[in-house]
């Protein structure tokens, strides 16, 4: 087999898998289930308030801003912010965000164990899963550079249409009082 055919085989099978995953050249996903740019379009390009909802502080320098909470007509709230290292060193992502379930921890990195509470119904969201139990969050986030920034999102199931204001938390960052849109 010549040079060339055995570089081109390799090459023709990575496109095709990006092709299959719904890539677009950027590296993003087209479905936005696992959309991991960096923060480079302002938040008005991206469709995200100009002012937060909230800014949580974490361990490792990390502080999560959270964006949005938009319930749709699906029945689901998508919380979708910015995790951001403020220190000067690279920060490891603590494996305590993923949650304790043992479903979760067999699927990596994620941001599977926040959660949402709606005060008034007394009910608390876990982040949603798919049929082979991802969970419907951003994965794969191990470690951040200094000054990095991620988009990163979590689906809920939506509180009822009554409740305007949940609380949200994430393991080892404050916890924070967000209005839903939508």
């Amino acid at each position: 087999m010549s040079l060339t055919r055995r570089l081109l085989i390799p090459a023709v099978a990575v496109g095709l898998m990006l092709a299959a995953a719904g890539c677009t050249d950027d590296g993003t996903l087209r479905s936005g289930v696992m959309t991991a740019v960096s923060g480079s379009a302002s938040r008005e390009q991206q469709g995200l308030a100009s002012t937060p909802l909230a800014e949580l502080q974490g361990q490792n320098d990390l502080t999560l801003t959270i964006t949005s909470a938009e319930r749709d007509p699906a029945g689901y709230l998508t919380v979708r912010g910015d995790l951001r290292n403020d220190g000067s060193q690279p920060a490891v992502v603590p494996a305590e965000l993923r949650g304790d379930e043992l479903a979760v921890l067999k699927t990596g990195p994620s941001l599977a164990g926040a959660t949402v509470t709606d005060f008034a119904q007394r009910k608390r969201y876990y982040v949603l899963r798919d049929t082979s139990g991802h969970p419907l969050t951003m994965t794969g986030l191990t470690t951040l550079k200094a000054g990095e920034d991620v988009d990163v999102f979590m689906q809920f199931p939506a509180p009822p249409a009554s409740t305007t204001k949940v609380g949200f938390q994430l393991p080892l960052f404050d916890t924070a009082t967000i209005t839903i849109s939508g």
